[in-house]
């Protein structure tokens, strides 16, 4: 927790002391991580004070990396991304799958507003999170096959030259659509993920593009079948999202 926190603190975020929800993501967090190739990649959750939300100001989301917008990340560079509970949620309730891992993380910050969210939790899913896990599940492929372009920090020349292909976008594509069967079939995503030595397989190129391919095809089938079945409700409750970030809020606050 002192590790993480400091980097947050180093960074210059200005409401270190509120966040409730913080946790290493990226690689690390799914379990695929490859020593000495991958950053430091650090989420969380904060309550804004009250003159950020009633006032002119806001912070709805803070972004920063050692490695600034110069140049991609290397092994020993820091990212963070935190998020203002308000926009954390609403991500969550559109289905995006990097937001809704922050249900599924074990966080270094024991925080009882945040124990809260999780444990309803059960708010923020529903079917509607497929349309979401897949579209991310085929950027990632095209990034794969090269149909999709990409930025200069998108750019991954170095494993293409050893692979032949982008096989961390191979990865990305295949751990997104086991996650997302997961969430549809089992209401849960578990972190780090059960299929995580095939996934450093595929990341350390032991399967070919080809086989990926095939592989990555019977997941998004498998996916939209499991759709089909969720007892997932078909939508979002927002009324019920919108009572607990209230609630949250005014817990927040009370407490200084």
């Amino acid at each position: 927790m002192a590790d993480l926190l400091q980097h947050v603190r180093d960074s210059g975020f200005p409401f270190p002391d509120r966040l409730i929800h913080l946790f290493v993501g990226g690689s690390e967090l799914h379990g695929a991580k490859v020593h000495g190739t991958d950053d430091l990649d650090i989420y969380g959750v904060y309550v804004e004070p009250p003159e950020m939300i009633l006032g002119l100001e806001s912070l709805p989301h803070f972004v920063w990396s050692t490695a600034g917008n110069e140049r991609r990340n290397g092994p020993n560079d820091v990212d963070i991304t935190l998020y203002s509970l308000k926009k954390w949620a609403g991500l969550a309730c559109k289905g995006n799958p990097t937001a809704l891992h922050f249900l599924f993380a074990g966080s270094v910050a024991r925080n009882a507003i945040w124990e809260e969210i999780v444990a309803s939790k059960h708010a923020f899913l529903a079917r509607g999170c497929v349309k979401q896990f897949l579209g991310f599940a085929d950027d990632q492929l095209k990034r794969m096959t090269g149909k999709k372009g990409r930025g200069k920090k998108g750019q991954r020349p170095e494993i293409e030259r050893k692979y032949g292909y982008d096989v961390k976008a191979a990865m990305h594509t295949l751990r997104l659509l086991y996650e997302c069967h997961e969430l549809v079939s089992r209401g849960t995503i578990t972190l780090p993920r059960p299929e995580r030595d095939l996934l450093i397989r595929v990341r350390t190129g032991k399967y070919s593009m080809d086989k990926v391919l095939v592989m990555a095809q019977k997941l998004f089938a498998e996916c939209e079948e499991a759709a089909k079945s969720s007892s997932l409700p078909e939508k979002v409750d927002r009324t019920a999202v919108s009572n607990l970030l209230a609630t949250s809020y005014r817990k927040a606050w009370d407490a200084g």
